[in-house]
């Protein structure tokens, strides 16, 4: 479609588009794509909400197939597993993972100020449960250090760890967690964990692991440390106690950790050996029972009888406390989403299979809801346990079944064995200095606050600082100056692409977010700067002493509010009386449609609207020609550009053709010497 253009010089645009005829010889014919502008009259009735019209058909034509996997994700799996090939590494995997549980469950409980019998309860009944709920196959579930430290915390505030109250109310926690999972779950709540950055997570868990291996050092120093989430007030304690000193706990702990760091380095560095990594907690715990047996050293504290049989069905109890413990629940909620969402999705992208992060949290939340019927306290997927099953080659949740019956002869036949059992438990940062300052500055806040105020401020400082880096980048889009590759049609940043130049008169500027009340005064602001601040050096076309046109290209943004629509209404007000005129390039239906709306189409005009950016360059580009001399453009444009001496040596405008004015020369169009496909790939800024 061919579009005929008046000369800028008059005074209404659009009526001299429409006197094209007597102005032919001040006009070239360009080719332009039309914009395909909505019917706001058939728009402005309210819409049926779509996504609900489209989630109740996807309902109703569901099979019943379709609905198994619904309510049972286990189903998902089942249907196409293949028993010849993955039941042997499931196995293997299961009894992996099994065999790192059982030590790991029980020093956990005592982490959390219980006893370890509730570690293997909390190993029970929920990972069978995530197994069948669940719609991770890999992620291995049951308590982890992070959520034991954060029990131990807050319940040590309300009961004394020996009483019968501190373990009720543990129990009860797991199902306050797990309701808080399921809603979540059910109310589609699970992009709530985007808002927290990676970097919050790290300092979080690498300053929760130096709290917790210094709440550990009782069982390697021999004597009690104050029960703390800071970090001043357990080094304190540990000093004023260095006369208690005991060397047979110490030399019996440093033994025990050397064998744990060396195996694992061992089944991390060696695949042939990696079943070393599972099999060091197991091998510790061994070595030192019979070390007990054998030596009975008295100054070395031990695990003391342990339960036999598997928990009985029991409703939690201590409902009057509910109340006191919501705000903990939500924080345990959260760090459990954190640890387990994160890995099961990263899991399921090695293993080439989609994962719903909603179907995630129900999965936690019903193992977390029936486990506190069997006396477990709150419980979610464990990185390391995760990354053990995962290497060892699960392919689905028979492996956490198997887990689960590991630690079911466990609780029937070894507890006795436990009795003897003797107590004992910087590259992020650098990373992310050198990948992103912002972000090592989040890993340092939060590592810092938590080290310093305790797990449960430093998580709250840390969402909320991670969300101030949010609302920050939000209200501070970036925003980015566009020129034309050499050769192509193609429009990219120039700060990228340094070869791409821009056009005299002309401003091309790219909105890479959503526009809404918080960002449209820093854009209005860095459209004021790109207006004054020009770089003449990478500049072609006809000369003009000023920016005559700005054009918009929206093809990135998303989203556009009423207080945006308004200050664009502002903005063109101010460029109009400058003789300043806005085009806007590719629009998405929605934007369009809001635009439309509002009146702003009408009153930029629709001929402002284009497709391509190009196309907006070819009809402002006919326009900054008629300013030249000898353009047809007034008289008092002429004037004031015929003093100006021109650093370009320009053949005659009516001699010059429509892609010579377009490349800026009078020479032939660079895509006859240069490949169009061969513009630079190496980015320098995005």
């Amino acid at each position: 479609m061919e579009i005929t253009y008046a000369s800028h010089s008059f005074a209404d645009l659009r009526t001299a588009s429409m006197a094209s005829t007597t102005t032919a010889a001040l006009t070239r014919p360009v080719r332009v794509i039309p914009m395909q502008h909505p019917n706001v009259a058939s728009s402005s009735s309210p819409a049926p909400n779509v996504s609900v019209l489209r989630w109740v058909s996807k309902l109703r034509q569901m099979t019943w197939l379709e609905w198994m996997e619904f309510f049972l994700p286990c189903y998902r799996w089942i249907r196409i597993y293949k028993w010849r090939e993955y039941f042997q590494v499931d196995l293997m995997a299961g009894i992996t993972v099994g065999v790192m549980l059982v030590p790991q469950s029980m020093s956990y409980a005592k982490l959390a100020g219980l006893q370890p019998i509730y570690g293997l309860y909390s190993g029970f009944v929920p990972i069978f449960m995530y197994a069948i709920f669940g719609s991770s196959r890999q992620l291995a579930v049951g308590p982890v250090a992070l959520v034991s430290l954060l029990v131990s915390n807050v319940l040590g505030s309300v009961a004394d760890t020996s009483s019968e109250l501190y373990t009720e109310l543990a129990i009860l926690l797991a199902l306050m967690v797990g309701v808080l999972e399921c809603i979540m779950g059910l109310l589609r709540l699970g992009w709530l964990i985007r808002f927290i950055s990676h970097s919050v997570i790290s300092g979080f868990t690498t300053a929760s692991a130096i709290v917790i291996g210094l709440s550990q050092a009782k069982y390697f120093l021999g004597y009690d440390i104050e029960r703390s989430s800071k970090i001043i007030p357990l080094v304190k304690s540990i000093i004023a106690g260095a006369d208690k000193f005991s060397w047979p706990p110490f030399v019996m702990g440093s033994v025990t950790l050397t064998i744990l760091l060396v195996m694992k380095h061992l089944g991390k560095s060696r695949k042939y050996l990696r079943f070393l990594r599972a099999a060091g907690p197991l091998t510790a715990v061994v070595l030192g029972t019979c070390f007990v047996n054998i030596f009975h050293p008295p100054s070395i504290s031990l695990v003391g009888p342990i339960p036999q049989g598997l928990p009985k069905f029991s409703v939690p109890k201590a409902f009057e406390y509910a109340e006191s413990l919501i705000p903990t629940a939500f924080l345990i909620t959260g760090v459990a989403i954190l640890e387990s969402v994160g890995i099961a999705k990263a899991l399921a992208a090695k293993n080439g299979y989609e994962l719903d992060s909603n179907q995630e949290l129900f999965g936690l939340g019903v193992s977390n809801v029936l486990g506190s019927f069997f006396s477990a306290y709150p419980t979610t997927g464990s990185f390391s346990r995760s990354a053990v099953n995962h290497e060892s080659g699960a392919k689905s949740g028979v492996s956490g079944i198997v887990s689960g019956i590991i630690i079911t002869c466990a609780l029937l036949f070894l507890t006795p064995l436990f009795e003897n059992i003797p107590q004992v438990d910087y590259d992020e940062a650098i990373f992310l200095w050198r990948v992103d300052k912002k972000d090592f500055l989040l890993w340092t806040i939060t590592s810092t606050i938590t080290l310093l105020l305790g797990i449960e401020i430093g998580v709250l400082v840390g969402v909320g600082a991670s969300l101030a880096f949010v609302i920050h980048e939000s209200a501070n889009p970036h925003i980015a100056v566009l020129g034309r590759l050499p050769g192509t049609t193609v429009y990219r940043n120039v700060k990228q692409y340094p070869e791409a130049y821009t056009y005299n008169g002309i401003v091309i500027v790219r909105i890479d977010a959503p526009i809404y009340f918080a960002n449209i005064s820093y854009i209005k602001d860095r459209l004021r700067e790109y207006e004054v601040v020009v770089d003449s050096a990478t500049r072609r076309g006809p000369e003009v002493e000023r920016i005559n046109f700005v054009i918009l290209e929206m093809a990135p943004v998303t989203y556009i509010d009423a207080s945006a629509v308004q200050a664009l209404k502002d903005l063109y007000q101010e460029y109009k009386l400058r003789d300043i005129q806005i085009a806007i390039s590719n629009p998405n239906p929605e934007i369009l449609l809001t635009l439309s709306k509002s009146g702003l189409v009408e009153l930029i005009g629709k001929e402002w609207y284009f497709v391509r950016v190009h196309d907006a360059v070819q009809v402002c580009l006919q326009h900054v020609q008629s300013l030249k001399p000898g353009g047809g453009g007034s008289d008092s444009s002429r004037t004031s550009r015929s003093s100006s001496p021109s650093s370009f040596a320009q053949p005659r405008e009516e001699n010059r053709t429509s892609i010579d004015l377009e490349s800026g020369y009078g020479k032939p169009p660079l895509s006859r010497i240069r490949d169009s496909q061969s513009e630079p790939l190496l980015s320098k800024e995005h």
